[in-house]
């Protein structure tokens, strides 16, 4: 996994996990890998992998068994969709918006890409 520089990396995976979860690669109650096994994987420090998996432990995405390991909660999907949604908000929109501003575009062009997007989605051509 290629890192960027200014965002901290354990929040870098805490996103490939919520991604994981979002995209139905790992589903509610499906182990996800050990601590070890995530830091060999992504070639990173566990205490790193550990603050991740803490964090999203705190917000209800995944949970431990203790001496089983990680697995996606129950309501993970929704929590995960949740955490997604308030960063969104929070941080992309705001930048989102100002760029529509400067160009002097409205929603109503956006809307119509979006609308293409879904058909598209919707046919599996975006894949």
């Amino acid at each position: 996994m290629q890192f960027e520089k200014d965002k901290p990396i354990y929040a870098q995976i805490v996103d490939r996990i919520i991604e994981n979860i979002l995209q139905h690669k790992w589903k509610p109650e499906e182990r996800i890998p050990s601590v070890r096994e995530m830091a060999v994987e992504l070639e990173v420090n566990p205490n790193t992998v550990v603050r991740s998996y803490s964090y999203l432990q705190e917000q209800g995405v995944i949970y431990n068994q203790r001496g089983i390991g990680y697995f996606v909660s129950e309501d993970g999907e929704e929590q995960a969709k949740l955490i997604k949604r308030t960063e969104f908000i929070e941080k992309e929109l705001p930048y989102f918006f100002k760029t529509l501003h400067l160009l002097g575009m409205d929603i109503g062009e956006v809307e119509q890409k979006y609308i293409t997007y879904q058909k598209r989605e919707e046919k599996g051509e975006n894949q």
